[in-house]
């Protein structure tokens, strides 16, 4: 397979959505360069992502976590731990915190509680961290300077340093120097082609610390809003990045794939 040209680092072929036609879409990928890592939801599209992942020698890759969405479910350390053993799962995915509007303080506290499980368990395996945040970028920090930096009433090993990546970032720029001075990386989307909110803040981001990913089935970019996303329409926000940063196309496309490949070790 040839080396790839870009790199999606946040997708869900393994979602319903795909559940026809999930090969083919990886393959129409994998035919233009484009590499991805499938993350999880859940138990379930964790298994399904290591499941798409196997049947790709390369290019094709998987995380494994417990969205914010679904703490409900039981957080098993032991059935995720198990999951990560396995060499094509390059991180821990998609966790973090989801506040939607209404949300209660003990519905926060869950969701806090779970996010600090999850990352205990990439630390004791030495995986990345994919990071889901909405409405929520405050409490993440302060929880994840906790485990950075450590602090006295701090209940976890807060060591090794923590790595990884805020997923569709779209917090204002102090946020986003908070958890670039903490060593993560911003993933960006469809969503900076249509919206011209983070044009001033992404010119600011060193290169070397941003990702690209579609999200999909979600967030599909300008040209193709309202239809289901998939990895190919990584190059729109690829070409969107060059125009803000105001460089090639290729520079972005190089550079973003080496900060993948270095990050998720592949």
């Amino acid at each position: 397979m040839k080396e790839p040209i870009l790199f999606d680092t946040h997708s869900h072929i393994n979602f319903n959505a795909y559940k026809d036609d999930g090969e083919a879409v990886i393959g129409r990928a994998l035919e233009a360069g484009v590499w991805m890592i499938n993350a999880g939801a859940q138990y379930s599209t964790s298994r399904r992502a290591i499941e798409y992942a196997e049947k790709h020698k390369e290019g094709v890759y998987a995380a494994v976590g417990l969205h914010p969405s679904h703490v409900a479910e039981v957080f098993d350390a032991g059935k995720y731990g198990e999951l990560l053993k396995n060499p094509k799962v390059v991180a821990v995915g998609e966790i973090g915190l989801e506040y939607g509007d209404g949300i209660s303080q003990e519905a926060k506290d869950k969701q806090k509680e779970v996010l600090a499980q999850q990352v205990e368990l990439a630390q004791q395996a030495g995986k990345p961290i994919i990071f889901h945040c909405r409405k929520a970028y405050d409490d993440l920090i302060e929880l994840l300077e906790m485990f950075s930096f450590g602090c006295a009433h701090c209940p976890h090993s807060c060591s090794p340093k923590l790595r990884g990546v805020i997923h569709c970032f779209m917090g204002r720029l102090p946020q986003a120097e908070k958890f670039l001075e903490m060593g993560f990386h911003l993933g960006f989307n469809g969503i900076i082609t249509y919206a011209r909110d983070y044009d001033k803040m992404i010119k600011k981001i060193p290169l070397e610390k941003i990702l690209l990913e579609t999200d999909c089935p979600y967030l599909s970019p300008v040209p193709h809003r309202k239809e289901r996303n998939e990895p190919l329409y990584v190059k729109y926000v690829a070409e969107k990045l060059a125009e803000i940063k105001g460089v090639s196309f290729e520079e972005i496309a190089a550079q973003t794939t080496k900060n993948a490949r270095e990050l998720f070790g592949v």
